[in-house]
């Protein structure tokens, strides 16, 4: 019986582990990450988007109420569709085409407010999830990889990456690419 009650922990305990190593990113979306996705946080479009919504000086009570309203709304808002059809969102739409693998992409200001999407997303302030803090870092940037996880809206297996988007040296705001594991 001893015998039995420790093979079960034994199981239990590599059943755990095992899953909590298929939570982890794949090293390809890692590698990704660290190469091309990087590299679009200097995109000459994206950083003018990012520039110019930092410039209209939105307070962050402001930023709440946009998002408290964005949450509430069934659809599409014409703000939500502003996003998405912008020189940017569009921008973004074109990058999303280019791989089989991009879920999704959006792009935040330096206060974690969207500035541009590929797709709607579930709120309009990511300033308090780790995608945006982990990824603008007070302004010192990182590049930011979650775990697995399965995505509702596109019926997949995703990877959110987050990394900074940067002026020179500077760094103005936040970009996260959704990456289908599936579609690598």
């Amino acid at each position: 019986m001893k015998t039995v009650t420790l093979t079960a922990i034994a199981i239990i305990a590599l059943c755990c582990t095992m899953i909590s190593a298929q939570e982890k990113a794949p090293q390809e979306v890692i590698d990704l990450a660290n190469t091309e996705l990087a590299a679009l946080g200097a995109d000459p479009v994206i950083v003018a988007a990012v520039k110019a919504e930092n410039a209209k000086g939105k307070t962050l009570d402001e930023i709440k109420a946009i998002d408290a309203e964005w949450q509430n709304t069934s659809g599409f808002s014409d703000f939500m569709t502003s996003l998405m059809n912008s020189d940017c969102g569009k921008h973004l739409k074109e990058i999303m085409e280019s791989e089989p693998y991009f879920a999704e992409i959006f792009v935040m200001d330096n206060q974690g407010a969207n500035v541009a999407m590929s797709a709607k997303t579930s709120d309009y302030w990511q300033g308090d999830e780790a995608k945006f803090t982990e990824s603008f870092k007070d302004g010192q940037g990182a590049i930011h990889i979650s775990d697995v996880k399965f995505d509702d809206s596109s019926q997949s297996y995703v990877v959110q990456v987050s990394i900074p988007v940067k002026d020179g040296d500077t760094v103005i705001g936040a970009m996260t690419i959704g990456i289908d594991i599936d579609q690598l």
